[in-house]
């Protein structure tokens, strides 16, 4: 059995033309090939990735809505003005009155793939679902959530990773037998500022889950996530266990500052672990820093943390 790609191997690029275009970096700093078509009634997205927390990104539909400051430099919304991807209406699939684009049902085999290989090597894989949308939109139909369920209930050698802006949804869009969780299921919440901590990390810790971790990224400010860290008597782990950090990417990025990420990593214990992911395309208060700084190397010695809960 091949198993290779699609986790290691890189693909070329094609100059864009009348019925496609294939782009690399698909999802900021995803290394895939996306292929549409003028109708964009047709979608195919590689799933190699150099984000540093995952083997692969998967994306079962595609199109979103801004809801908070995190979305200001969207890179999604940026790819779909730029290549023109439209709804059925010919709306741009970030519009406010877009719906949502269903991947191809070829694309949507490849997890089946992966998990094969992943078991054919006696290994596990991360899958961050979904980098172009949100698992947990209310604009996307019931029936496509149910058969992501129907998915990832038949892949359990790979670790999906389901980052959110909605986790106010979570409660009412997890299939039947949630239960406590599935034990290949790890759920997470964005909180670039303290407003959105205080107003999501109630609902992601109201749900029962293997895993639950934090996306503070972008980091726009000081972030207290303290008292979701505690590791309770009754319990063995800490209600967030996991945190991912990162500055902003893109033309405009607005900075990390040193202090807020010191101050992050000082909340962090026993109960929880913490992943640094790059400290931002802003480096005027890293001047060792190049790039988005996603190479540890750059950064202070005592920044250099790249855990994961297990």
């Amino acid at each position: 059995m091949w198993c290779g790609a699609p986790f290691f191997t890189r693909r070329g690029v094609s100059t864009p033309g009348e019925e496609h275009a294939r782009i690399i970096g698909v999802d900021d700093t995803a290394t895939g090939i996306l292929t549409f078509h003028p109708n964009v009634r047709r979608f195919r997205m590689g799933a190699i990735t150099q984000i540093a927390w995952c083997d692969a990104t998967f994306n079962p539909w595609v199109g979103c809505l801004r809801v908070s400051t995190a979305c200001d430099r969207c890179y999604a919304a940026a790819l779909s003005w730029r290549y023109g991807w439209r709804d059925g209406k010919g709306r741009d699939l970030w519009d406010p009155g877009a719906d949502r684009k269903r991947t191809s049902s070829a694309y949507w085999r490849g997890p089946l793939r992966w998990n094969e290989c992943a078991q054919a090597e006696g290994t596990r894989r991360r899958v961050f679902c979904a980098s172009m949308a949100d698992v947990f939109d209310n604009k996307v139909p019931t029936s496509w959530r149910v058969d992501l369920w129907s998915l990832i209930r038949s892949t359990p050698a790979l670790d999906w990773f389901l980052l959110t802006k909605r986790p106010q949804n979570m409660a009412d869009m997890l299939p039947t037998d949630w239960r406590e969780g599935w034990p290949h299921v790890w759920l997470g919440a964005t909180t670039e500022n303290q407003e959105e901590a205080n107003r999501r990390i109630p609902h992601l810790v109201a749900i029962p889950a293997a895993v639950r971790f934090l996306s503070i990224e972008p980091m726009v400010e000081p972030v207290d996530v303290a008292q979701w860290l505690v590791l309770p008597s009754h319990d063995r782990r800490a209600p967030i266990s996991w945190i991912i950090v990162g500055g902003e990417s893109g033309g405009g990025a607005r900075p990390l500052h040193p202090d807020w990420l010191r101050g992050l990593r000082d909340q962090v214990h026993a109960a929880a672990k913490l992943f640094v992911k790059q400290i931002g395309s802003n480096n005027a208060l890293w001047p060792s820093v190049t790039g988005k700084g996603e190479d540890p190397a750059q950064w202070p010695a005592d920044l250099r943390v790249q855990q994961f809960p297990r």
